[in-house]
């Protein structure tokens, strides 16, 4: 497929994402709801650290333990041990809700008509795959993130490079997660099959959403830019709020995107998608 051809399906399958989003606004809790409890996780992480640092100068402050020894040894642990706890809850707060999106969307395309209340109660039958997985993901953003810290630029590449393999090859793990009951591995082999197996490496879908994301952007800033001389702090307010409504809007559009395509390769409702744009937004290897 050549260049602009991928990009014309990327942006009709983003017109007919945000279009599903647009006749169920409803949709776009699940990723503000996901955003505001991931903002407290955030908090109550930096609030946790400074308690940590605070705690560290009263030992520093009765000379039981050295700094080059907590520099080399504990503190280096305890940050990678944090770590790994915050992309634990971050990943089961993110996929928990996207799981509820993904069962809402999906409802939808099979013409029945659905809540936020109903998708969050399905997720909430689906906490403990959810929760193994978030272990599985948290484990390997956490051994992604020594790579880069001790491995230089090298380590910055290969795992950059390990990351976007990870990222493909998860491509499908939230609608699997939610409606095949298999483990994390499992589920990580089922969506890299689905991949290999029927779409190849995504390329087109993602266009669209890039596109959009840019354009949102672009208008958030010119609201910011636009209301500051009415008001600094109202430019800054309204220019952040903007941009935040661009993100909730561009992330569920992305969901619905992949609910479109899991479901197709199923042979399940698609919705108003084109099966051959589906089709076209993936490049067989």
């Amino acid at each position: 497929m050549r260049f602009f051809d991928r990009l014309s399906s990327g942006w009709n399958l983003g017109i007919t994402s945000l279009q599903t989003i647009r006749n169920n606004p409803q949709l776009m809790l699940f990723p503000i709801v996901s955003s505001l409890t991931l903002i407290a996780v955030v908090l109550s992480f930096v609030l946790g650290m400074a308690g940590i640092f605070i705690g560290f100068e009263s030992i520093f402050g009765d000379g039981n333990i050295s700094s080059a020894s907590l520099e080399g040894g504990a503190a280096e642990w305890i940050g990678y041990a944090l770590t790994f706890v915050f992309y634990v809850v971050s990943y089961f707060l993110i996929i928990f809700f996207n799981v509820g999106l993904v069962y809402c969307v999906k409802r939808i395309f099979e013409g029945e008509e659905t809540t936020f209340k109903e998708g969050f109660r399905y997720a909430s039958t689906r906490t403990v795959p959810i929760f193994m997985w978030a272990i599985l993901a948290g484990t390997v953003g956490t051994i992604l993130n020594m790579i880069q810290e001790k491995g230089g630029a090298v380590g910055q590449i290969v795992a950059g490079l390990v990351g976007i393999a990870w990222s493909v090859m998860t491509f499908f793990v939230v609608p699997v997660l939610a409606y095949e009951n298999v483990n994390p591995i499992e589920a990580v082999k089922r969506s890299g099959s689905i991949m290999r197996e029927k779409w190849g490496e995504a390329i087109g879908g993602n266009v669209g959403f890039g596109i959009f994301s840019f354009l949102g952007f672009l208008a958030a800033a010119l609201i910011g830019f636009a209301t500051f001389f009415i008001h600094p702090i109202l430019g800054i307010v309204s220019g952040i709020l903007a941009f935040l409504f661009v993100q909730v809007v561009v992330s569920a559009a992305r969901m619905v995107f992949i609910s479109a395509t899991y479901q197709h390769v199923h042979g399940a409702p698609h919705g108003d998608f084109d099966e051959q744009i589906l089709d076209a937004a993936f490049v067989p290897k």
